[in-house]
């Protein structure tokens, strides 16, 4: 470039030369000299032109082109356009960059806000707004603690210390967890960041719950077989024969419900851990809902009238042992929970969009408010009536698995006094020759429908 400007000064020298020497020449020094600062002065003017367009263009907007200019100036607008061109395109990454950026924050599962050393909101990602009722638009330029009033969300900011997360309850969005943490980066900025542990609470809560059902359950048997056995091993020549028989059977009673529960226990975690067979077999219903009807007389012991109609003998791609297991579990709760002299109906029919076993019973009934949470594990309308009937409070959370394990859903219509039904429904696929997509292995949503009525 310097290379260039030199040129062109000895470039106007000469040219300034050859307009003096023949006027000085011809007219005189006078007119040599009055030649030279006309054509500087000319020179000047075009130099001031360039001038002019170069301060036009600055002033006017970012993206208008550059002016064309002749020789020296050429050159120069010519640079001025490569650097301009370099500069936008950095510019445009940039913008790019941040762009993705500011997308992969929105894109985060977690809430991301920023704010100054003034608690004034500069940023709020969509999940933030999800958990604090906020909004980007009304909300940035806002002090944090304006909007965010918790006690304990204000002395956690005040204190400075953020190694350990706060766990934020109560806010703004009704029956949602947060664990806060704020993370200061850069001068005097700083990003709060939310997850939603609601989730993990309510599973934290789940086992709590169950390791304290499942120690209360074991504890009546376990202390009714150790009190008896510790009579009998003191001194078991007290009693009669008659009394030690019955101490005996009442040991093997609790030995046996403990029994059950721990079977349960096990086909339960498996059923949920996925580990249990999930291999398909051509199962026909008629002699395994016959086999049920026994086990089901056995338990009544002649109690109860209990009837078995199928409508149209069947074929069922299965789990043989889950899907007995689920059926025996319906079957099973009914005769516990109806009195004797009821009457229970185990049905099996099919319709045109697959089949349904369908278990109704004349029972105690099930108030609408227990309804949603009967597959939950251990749950019990009345705990004193499941332990006299020897339950687990497992059966209908082995039926959800199950079912859910086969693609089917599950109906519960009840009314206090007067009984319940439950309704297994299976798709057509899940029937033999009916299925028509052999390779679908998706796992549809379980789903419990609840219907309080008067029974048909």
């Amino acid at each position: 470039m310097s290379t260039i400007w030199v040129r062109t000064l000895w470039l106007l020298l000469a040219m300034t030369g050859l307009v003096f020497a023949p006027l000085a020449l011809g007219f005189g020094l006078d007119w040599g000299l009055a030649g030279v600062i006309v054509f500087l002065l000319l020179m000047l003017c075009w130099q001031l032109l360039h001038l002019r367009q170069l301060t036009a263009w600055l002033e006017g907007p970012i993206d208008a082109p550059l002016p064309r200019g002749r020789g020296a100036w050429e050159i120069a607008f010519a640079g001025m356009h490569r650097r301009t061109r370099i500069r936008l395109g950095q510019q445009q990454n940039l913008a790019e960059t941040l762009e993705r950026f500011m997308r992969a924050f929105q894109a985060l599962p977690d809430g991301v806000i920023a704010f100054d050393r003034h608690h004034h909101i500069r940023w709020i990602n969509e999940q933030a707004e999800t958990h604090f009722a906020l909004s980007a638009a009304s909300d940035c330029g806002q002090a944090l603690t304006n909007l965010i009033r918790h006690p304990d969300f204000v002395s956690y900011l005040d204190s400075g210390r953020y190694a350990e997360p706060l766990i934020y309850r109560g806010g703004r969005v009704e029956g949602l967890t947060l664990m806060l943490q704020i993370i200061p980066y850069a001068e005097d900025q700083n990003l709060l960041v939310s997850r939603d542990i609601s989730q993990i609470e309510r599973i934290e809560t789940m086992r709590r719950d169950f390791i304290a059902n499942v120690s209360h359950e074991l504890k009546t048997p376990l202390t009714v077989v150790a009190g008896f056995s510790e009579m009998l091993a003191d001194d078991h020549e007290t009693y009669s024969t008659s009394e030690v028989k019955h101490y005996l059977a009442l040991i093997c009673e609790q030995n046996a419900r403990m029994q059950r529960l721990i079977e349960d226990l096990l086909t339960l975690s498996a059923l949920e851990s996925g580990s249990a067979s999930t291999s398909e077999e051509a199962v026909p219903l008629t002699p395994m809902l016959h086999s049920i009807l026994a086990d089901a007389q056995a338990l009544s012991a002649g109690q109860h009238e209990i009837v078995l109609t199928i409508e149209a003998p069947s074929v069922l791609l299965c789990c043989a042992n889950e899907l007995r297991s689920a059926f025996s579990n319906l079957a099973g709760n009914a005769v516990r929970y109806t009195p004797p002299g009821g009457r229970i109906t185990l049905h099996w029919r099919l319709h045109k969009g697959g089949g349904e076993f369908i278990v109704t019973d004349t029972g105690i009934g099930i108030g609408a408010q227990h309804l949603p949470r009967l597959t939950e594990r251990f749950y019990r309308v009345d705990r004193s009536r499941s332990r006299e009937t020897g339950g687990t409070g497992l059966g209908l959370a082995i039926v959800k698995h199950v079912l859910t394990r086969h693609h089917a859903t599950l109906e519960i219509e009840s009314e206090l006094g007067k009984g319940s039904r439950f309704i297994a429904r299976f798709p057509a696929r899940c029937l033999a020759g009916e299925r028509t997509d052999l390779t679908d292995r998706e796992t549809d949503a379980f789903e419990i429908r609840t219907v309080v009525k008067h029974m048909q």
